[in-house]
């Protein structure tokens, strides 16, 4: 059946992601900061276009976001012209962006206020994930509620799991982070040194990634590291943004993240040197260029 939809925010995955819903038949209406995205996605995919949050939020189902960080999130849901002003009750409101756990939980009790249902979905897999529809959510809300939005998360996501109440999302994509970052920097250091060795990287990662050093980063990323191509994928600025959310959350709930914050401080390093655009693979360039 076809779904009353709003779709907040039109970036890399946003996008996408909502092209999804209006190519399996939904209604969707979308707002973006930058009036002219918005305009072109609307000409790309059909739909409707909004000016402003709460407008593409009125009489909407369901309505989507999928924004930058803390602060654009609370610019598109809770401040003024925002989506919850215009939240019917019985509408469920699904976060996609990648912010803190508080938030998450702020933005659940505002929900409720208004009769209306709350979801923190973080997805993982990348622009690529997005465009192919192959996404993974990790959702914190009511399972009521997520058995609403299965129908909807299948559009545009391989695997779409509750992990618990509001916040679960996020702190389970938080774990998610904590993970890339480690694996990239290994897979860095990997291929740096085999380099340094004298030896044919292409090959190593051929017959490694056949057993026990296998991973999601060094399918996708390696061959496009050993190349040098770095302008592509999620970004260092996006991916330090995410491990300060983890960092923080860690000195609240008494958590040890040696390593996230020795990477993180890599990843400044590569800002420093300009690269704050680049894939997070471009940790690999510390290594060869040092």
């Amino acid at each position: 059946m076809a779904e009353r939809i709003a779709w907040l925010c039109l970036g890399a995955m946003g996008g996408p992601m909502a092209g999804h819903l209006q190519r399996a038949g939904h209604d969707v209406t979308v707002y973006n900061r930058t009036r002219e995205k918005a305009e072109t996605w609307v000409q790309q995919h059909g739909g409707r276009l909004a000016s402003t949050p709460a407008e593409a939020a009125s009489g909407a189902s369901f309505v989507f976001a999928c924004s930058g960080n803390d602060d654009d999130l609370r610019a598109v849901s809770l401040a003024r012209g925002g989506a919850f002003e215009a939240l019917a009750p019985g509408a469920v409101f699904v976060d996609h962006t990648t912010v803190s756990a508080h938030l998450a939980r702020e933005l659940d009790e505002a929900a409720r206020v208004r009769n209306a249902q709350f979801l923190d979905a973080p997805v993982s897999g990348g622009e690529e994930g997005a465009t192919n529809g192959t996404l993974t959510a990790m959702v914190g809300g009511e399972a009521e509620t997520f058995e609403r939005l299965r129908p909807l998360f299948d559009c545009y996501a391989r695997t779409a799991t509750l992990l618990g109440p509001a916040g679960s999302g996020q702190l389970t994509k938080m774990v998610n982070q904590i993970c890339i970052a480690g694996v990239v920097q290994g897979l860095s250091e990997g291929l740096a040194f085999a380099a340094r060795a004298g030896l044919d990287p292409v090959k190593v990662v051929e017959v490694i990634s056949k057993g026990a050093a296998q991973s999601w980063q060094m399918d996708r990323r390696a061959p496009t590291m050993i190349e040098g191509r770095f302008n592509f994928g999620f970004a260092v600025d996006w991916m330090r943004k995410d491990l300060a959310i983890a960092i923080e959350e860690a000195e609240r709930n008494g958590s040890r993240l040696p390593v996230a914050k020795l990477v993180d401080d890599f990843y400044q390093a590569v800002q420093r040197r300009g690269g704050g655009c680049l894939d997070t693979s471009s940790l690999i360039t510390l290594l060869r260029d040092s």
